[in-house]
């Protein structure tokens, strides 16, 4: 793989939140993407990983047939070339690295973002790819929902029947509404994977800093809404794992127009990635996916 050295974090940044405000401005929701459900998770046909973190979501919104993609130089590796004319899609990879600082001496760590073109299997030829498999929507996805909620480790407490849904991390508690008062049970279970995400982020999980240092929308308004796409993207991974993907409550004008108003603040060039990023962490915690 090969990267452009050139580009800064920032530009990087930039370009994701750009991509994502893009799909807002349409009206699609980028992390509600349905792709997930009729193609399944976009994966790098050469090393079969399946993409994590906020590049499942640059690249499934982007409506592609199949989910294989590979870069310019495995393509090429494998025997294959792109298309002329044939544009790439950009993914992203964080890492770390060991610096000294330049005041005391001592070794530090810092982040770094790398940023990637691939190409999806329709434009590329010269490489014999497997036929996208066609999704049968699942007949019982709010009874894996359940289950996964169930076999949460560690999980919190959870009270049904209030008025409102919300994670209370004084006691370590969930307050759901009953199934019968949402929408559909689609809109229960995404609610409630959304109040399981904010829970994982405690002390005694993750430890997750936009949750412990959160304190309230009105006494940190940047730390809350950062938070919150956390939850709404921890959210939409567990519905995809459990099959929920028609869910569109979530998809209306004020829910987007919200979204998008809080991520063309210039505070807010950093959160689609490192959102995602939690979010997936998050979700492996409730899936009990060993970190690598």
């Amino acid at each position: 793989m090969t990267n452009n050295s050139k580009t800064t974090n920032n530009d990087i940044y930039a370009t994701v939140t750009a991509l994502m405000i893009a799909k807002l401005e349409q009206g699609v929701c980028p992390w509600k993407s349905p792709y997930l459900g009729s193609v399944g998770c976009p994966r790098n046909f050469a090393t079969s990983k399946v993409y994590r973190g906020v590049n499942g979501w640059l690249l499934g919104m982007l409506g592609f047939s199949s989910p294989y993609f590979l870069t310019f130089v495995q393509t090429k590796a494998l025997g294959g070339h792109v298309r002329k004319g044939e544009k790439g899609s950009l993914v992203v990879k964080w890492g770390t690295f060991e610096t000294e600082d330049k005041d005391s001496g001592e070794d530090k760590t810092k982040g770094f973002l790398k940023s990637y073109t691939v190409f999806n299997a329709s434009q590329i030829e010269g490489i014999e790819f497997p036929a996208a498999e066609v999704r049968i929507p699942q007949t019982d996805c709010c009874g894996d929902a359940k289950m996964i909620v169930a076999a949460m480790p560690n999980r919190p407490i959870i009270r049904y029947g209030t008025a409102m849904a919300f994670y209370r991390p004084a006691d370590d508690s969930i307050s759901m509404p009953n199934m019968d008062d949402m929408t559909s049970p689609e809109s229960f279970y995404s609610t409630l994977f959304h109040e399981v995400t904010h829970s994982v982020g405690a002390l005694h999980r993750l430890n997750r800093k936009s949750l412990v240092e959160n304190k309230g929308m009105h006494a940190s308004r940047q730390t809350y809404a950062e938070e919150e796409l956390v939850a709404e993207m921890g959210s939409a991974f567990l519905c995809a794992h459990s099959g929920i993907f028609d869910d569109q409550s979530e998809n209306s004008a004020a829910y987007l127009a919200g979204w998008l108003k809080a991520l063309q603040n210039p505070d807010a060039k950093t959160w689609i990635v490192r959102a995602a990023g939690q979010a997936q962490k998050a979700a492996d915690y409730v899936l009990n996916i060993p970190r690598a």
